[in-house]
This record gives C-alpha cells, sequence and structure tokens, in this order.
C-alpha cells in the first residue's frame, strides 16, 4: 500500500463522480430475483466498476507517458481508492450487497495498479502459479499475502499478460478481488482512448 503522499488536485475521479453512481444505483431500485437478473438490471454496477477502472487506466497511462511521476500516480490512485473505499449509507439490502462486492473487487484493482507503478513484480511469473498461491494464502488465513499475490497477477495484466481460465475457483476474497482484475483486463481490450485522456491535475 502507499505511503502518505502529498496532495494532488485532479480531475480523474472525483468524489462528485462517486457520488452521482450512488445516485444512479439507488435509482435502479435493483432487486435480486428468484430468475436471473437481465443484464440491464446489473448494468450500472458494471458501469459503475467500469469508470473507475478507466480513471486507474488515464492515471497509469499518464505515468507511463512522463506526465506523471511514480509518486505522483500514486498519490491519484490513493485518493481514487479513498473516494470509492468511503463507507456507503445503506440504500437497501441487495444494493448495499452489490457495492460490498463491487468494493471489494475494486481492492483487486487498486492493488494491481499500485504494484504495476510500484515495479512490485517479476515480469517472467506465471499468473496462475500467482493465483493459486493467493488461494492458498487466502485458505491459511495469510490476506496479506494473499492480495499481495493477487497484485502481482494484475500487474502482469498490466503489462500485457492475459488471465488465465480458472476453473473452481473457491469463493472469497481472491475470486472477488480477480474480478477486479478481470475488469482491468476487459476496459484494456476495449477502446484505449484513456490513453490520449488530458485531464487536469496539478500539485497543491
Amino acid at each position: 500500500m502507499p505511503e502518505t503522499h502529498e496532495k494532488i488536485d485532479h480531475e480523474f475521479y472525483t468524489t462528485a463522480r462517486w457520488n452521482n453512481w450512488l445516485g444512479q444505483v439507488k435509482e435502479s431500485g435493483f432487486e435480486f430475483k428468484e430468475e436471473e437478473n437481465s443484464d440491464k438490471e446489473g448494468a450500472v454496477f458494471v458501469n459503475m466498476t467500469d469508470d473507475v477502472i478507466l480513471a486507474c487506466l488515464k492515471v497509469i497511462a499518464k505515468y507511463e507517458s512522463g506526465a506523471l511521476s511514480a509518486e505522483d500516480a500514486m498519490a491519484i490512485l490513493d485518493d481514487i481508492r479513498e473516494i470509492t473505499m468511503t463507507e456507503v449509507e445503506p440504500i437497501s439490502e441487495d444494493i448495499d450487497l452489490m457495492i460490498e462486492s463491487l468494493q471489494t473487487s475494486l481492492i483487486g484493482s487498486f492493488a494491481a495498479c499500485e504494484c504495476y507503478i510500484a515495479e512490485g513484480f517479476d515480469k517472467k511469473a506465471n499468473i496462475e502459479d500467482l493465483i493459486n498461491a493467493a488461494v492458498e494464502a487466502e485458505e491459511a488465513e495469510d490476506i496479506d499475502a494473499a492480495i499481495s499475490y493477487v497484485a502481482q497477477a494484475g500487474a502482469l495484466v498490466l503489462d500485457g499478460n492475459t488471465l488465465p481460465e480458472m476453473e473452481e475457483l473457491p469463493y472469497g476474497l481472491v475470486a472477488e478481488w480477480l474480478d477486479g482484475i478481470d475488469s482491468i483486463e476487459a476496459a484494456m481490450i476495449g477502446a484505449d482512448s484513456y490513453k490520449e485522456d488530458d485531464g487536469d491535475y496539478d500539485v497543491v
């Protein structure tokens, strides 16, 4: 996790943006149903996640281009995480569960982005081995080690590698964190306009 950094004034992601998504979630009236929910009903949560992921990818793109130092990029990611990880006031039982799951998955996303910028991973490592190690660490209740392995796997994805198909991955924190890595991979496969973003940011 990043150390305390100098505050950065930026528009990569804001509290107002997060609150706008929470408003849309509330208006959606989402409920779990006995029959499988349609894609449309849960789309707001997917879009909400993608918006955060794209903001993080914009930060990484600015870092890669040299427009942001590693320290400033870390500071901005830390700010985005603080915004999105803030406890949300209860809306409804079903929506609250979805937001909790979304926030848990984003933990994996942020860890991956930070690991990538810090270059805290072996580019020759095997992603599947890292995921298996993360699962074993979670089973041993070594959560710090588990998120570290997931972060390294995610950093490899950011470096251009592909997530492997993992069969029968046990449900738990690792599985939810990997959802965040999967969201990163999906965003990178999609439009790459985030690389051209010219968002304003200043050290204050």
